[in-house]
């Protein structure tokens, strides 16, 4: 399994914040590889959606299920299908305006990707993710 962790400090309320990473359909607007979420259904804990990613070229689809949910403060998902992970995040407030922490714990699909691909797309995604905080920063500041 490959790990990310990383935080951001964004100057706009921890609730907003929030409710926009917590909604499923903002995926595809923050989260670079995401290019579609469909069906979700449900909100909070027991929340299930389904979702396509774009990675290293290839079109991978799965589902994910909101295992933890704590209103204006953290979501974790647990993912199924060609990846499988565990995608969490939490935001604190601050007197600046919030810290959005982003943790990622995922399996690399080695049989379709095979193991010389596995290093380029760990650090790959570590950009991906680190470009994913970026994103909820310049959407929430504008």
């Amino acid at each position: 399994m490959a790990t990310w962790k990383n935080s951001i400090e964004i100057h706009a309320p921890a609730d907003r914040v929030f409710a926009y990473v917590d909604e499923p359909m903002n995926l595809a607007e923050w989260l670079p590889s995401i290019v579609e979420v469909r069906n979700v259904i449900g909100t909070g804990a027991g929340q299930q959606f389904e979702w396509t990613a774009k990675m290293i070229g290839r079109l991978l689809r799965g589902q994910s299920t909101v295992v933890e949910h704590a209103p204006n403060k953290c979501g974790v998902h647990q993912t199924i299908g060609m990846v499988s992970s565990t995608f969490g995040y939490c935001v604190e407030p601050h007197d600046e305006g919030t810290e959005l922490t982003l943790e990622i714990e995922y399996s690399v699909p080695i049989p379709l990707l095979g193991r010389l691909a596995e290093h380029v797309l760990v650090r790959r995604n570590a950009r991906e993710f680190q470009l994913a905080l970026d994103n909820v920063k310049e959407l929430m500041e504008a």
